[in-house]
C-alpha cells in the first residue's frame, strides 16, 4: 500500500473496536466447527477400531467436499457487505438469498453423486476391507446433510455481510451441543452404531440451517426482499464464487502435496507432519477470524464509496495480523514442550516435529499478513486476482516441495517449503493491495 498520512487515534480506536467486535465471535464459530468431528470421533471410537477408521475416511471426504464450497460464505459476505455499505438492505438480503439458493442446488448435486458412488469413493481413498463398510454407511447418510451444511456456509456469509458474527457463534455452539447429544443418544441409546452418529450430524446440521433460514427470512420480510429463486442472481453468485473455488482448490492441492511428500519421508515424518499441520490449522483459525472481519468491513466501506476508510481499515488490519502472528509464534515456542506430548510419546516423532514447529512459529507474522490481505481482497470482490495468485503460489511451491525428498531433506525442509509458499502468497497479495487496483466502489463490483 502507498504511503499515507498518519491516522488519527480516534479512527484507529474505531477500527480496533470494529475488528474486535467481528473477529472474536468469528473465531469462536470457527473453532466450534472442527468440534463436530472431534465429538463424532470420541463417541464412535468406543464402538471399535474399524468403526473409527471408517469414520476417519468418511469425515475426511465430507470435510474436503464442504471446504471446497467455502466460497459460498466468502463471496456472499463480500456481496452483501457492499449492498449494506450502499444503504440498500433489501438488495443485500436479496443477494444473500441468491447465495442460499445456489447452496441448495450445489448440495443436491453432491448428493446425486455421493449416494450411488459412495463405495467406489471410499475404495479410492484406501479404506481397509474392515473399515470400508462403516465408511460407506457414514458417507451415504451424512451426504444427506450436505445441502444443510452448504446453506449454513451461505447464510453465515449473509450475516457476516450484515456485520453480524455473533449469531453464527451462537448457532455453531448450539449445533455442537446438539450434535454431541444426538450422537450419544443415537449411537448408544438407540443402538444404531456408526449410522446413529451420521444421523445425529445430519439432524444437527439441518437444525442449524433451519435457524439460519429463519433469521434470514425474517430479515427479508422486514425489508421487503423476495425469497424466490432468481436465475440471474444465482448465476451471478456462481460467477463470483468460481474464482474463489479455484483459489480454494489450489490451496487444498498445496496441503495434499505436502502430506504426500511427508508420507514418503517415513513413518516418523508423516506422524510429525500431522501434528504440526494440526497446530498450523488451529493457528489459522485465529488469523482467519481477522480475515473474516476484513471481508465484512472492506465490503461495507467500498459499497459506501469510502475509499479512504477502506485503505485505513486495511492498514490497521495488517497491523493486527502482524501483531497476532508474533503473539501466536511466541505461544508456539513457549508451549511446544507441552504440546508435543499431547499427540505422541515417540521420541523420534518429537525430535522430527520440533524443528518444524519452530519454523511454523517463525512464519506466523507472515501468515498474519497473508490471512488479512486475503480477507481484504475477498471483501473487495477481487476473486480473479486471488485465484491467479494462488495458482502462481502452487506453481512455486510444487517443484520446491518435490525437491525435498530428492535432496534428502526432512520434515523441517518441507515446512521451509510451506513457509516459502506463504511468503509467495504475501508478496502477491501485498503487490495487489499496494497497487490500489482492488479498490472498486459501488453496490456491486
Amino acid at each position: 500500500m502507498s504511503q499515507a498520512p498518519p491516522v488519527p487515534e480516534a479512527t484507529r480506536r474505531r477500527h480496533d473496536r470494529e475488528i474486535v467486535a467481528l473477529a472474536v465471535p468469528a473465531f469462536g464459530a470457527l473453532v466450534a466447527e472442527p468440534l463436530f468431528v472431534m465429538a463424532d470421533s470420541a463417541i464412535v471410537g468406543h464402538l471399535g477400531t474399524a468403526q473409527l477408521a471408517g469414520l476417519g475416511v468418511a469425515s475426511a471426504l465430507l470435510t474436503t467436499a464442504v471446504s471446497v464450497f467455502v466460497f459460498l460464505a466468502y463471496a456472499t459476505t463480500a456481496a452483501v457487505a457492499r449492498r449494506v455499505g450502499s444503504g440498500d438492505l433489501q438488495a443485500a438480503i436479496r443477494q444473500g438469498m441468491d447465495g442460499i439458493w445456489l447452496a441448495l442446488l450445489l448440495g443436491a448435486g453432491v448428493i446425486a453423486v455421493v449416494l450411488p458412488l459412495a463405495p467406489g469413493i471410499v475404495d479410492i481413498f484406501g479404506a481397509s476391507a474392515t473399515a470400508a463398510p462403516y465408511a460407506t454407511t457414514y458417507l451415504r447418510i451424512s451426504s444427506l446433510g450436505i445441502p444443510a451444511m452448504l446453506v449454513v456456509l451461505a447464510a453465515t456469509g449473509v450475516l457476516r455481510g450484515l456485520q453480524d458474527t455473533r449469531t453464527p457463534l451462537y448457532v455453531a455452539v448450539a449445533g455442537f451441543v446438539a450434535n454431541a447429544g444426538l450422537n450419544a443418544g443415537l449411537v448408544y441409546g438407540a443402538e444404531l452404531g456408526i449410522a446413529g452418529s451420521a444421523w445425529g450430524t445430519v439432524i444437527a446440521q439441518c437444525g442449524m440451517a433451519a435457524v439460519y433460514l429463519t433469521v434470514v427470512v425474517r430479515g427479508a420480510r422486514r425489508h421487503g426482499a423476495s425469497l424466490r429463486p432468481d436465475t440471474a442472481g444465482i448465476r451471478a453468485s456462481a460467477q463470483a464464487g468460481a474464482p474463489l473455488l479455484v483459489r480454494t482448490l489450489s490451496l487444498r492441492a498445496v496441503l495434499m502435496i505436502a502430506t504426500a511428500i511427508a508420507a514418503r519421508l517415513g513413518d516418523a515424518d508423516i506422524a510429525a507432519h500431522q501434528i504440526v499441520l494440526s497446530l498450523w490449522s488451529l493457528l489459522a483459525f485465529a488469523l482467519d477470524a481477522i480475515a473474516i472481519a476484513g471481508q465484512a468491513i472492506i465490503g461495507r466501506y467500498l459499497g459506501a464509496g469510502d475509499t479512504a476508510g477502506a485503505r485505513e481499515a486495511c492498514r490497521r488490519m495488517v497491523q493486527w495480523g502482524i501483531a497476532t502472528g508474533v503473539l501466536l509464534g511466541l505461544l508456539v515456542v513457549a508451549a511446544r514442550p507441552l504440546f508435543l506430548p499431547l499427540f505422541t510419546s515417540d521420541p523420534s516423532v518429537k525430535d522430527t516435529a520440533l524443528p518444524a514447529l519452530l519454523i511454523v512459529a517463525l512464519s506466523q507474522p507472515i501468515s498474519g499478513v497473508v490471512f488479512v490481505l486475503d480477507g481484504v481482497l475477498m471483501g473487495a470482490g477481487d476473486g480473479l486476482y486471488l485465484a491467479g495468485a494462488m495458482v502462481v503460489t502452487l506453481a512455486v511451491f510444487t517443484p520446491v516441495a518435490l525437491l525435498v525428498p530428492a535432496f534428502g531433506g526432512g520434515l523441517a525442509a518441507l515446512w521451509g517449503a510451506m513457509t516459502l509458499m506463504m511468503a509467495t502468497r504475501m508478496l502477491t497479495l501485498w503487490l495487489r493491495t499496494r497497487s490500489g487496483r482492488w479498490i472498486v466502489t459501488g453496490a456491486t463490483r
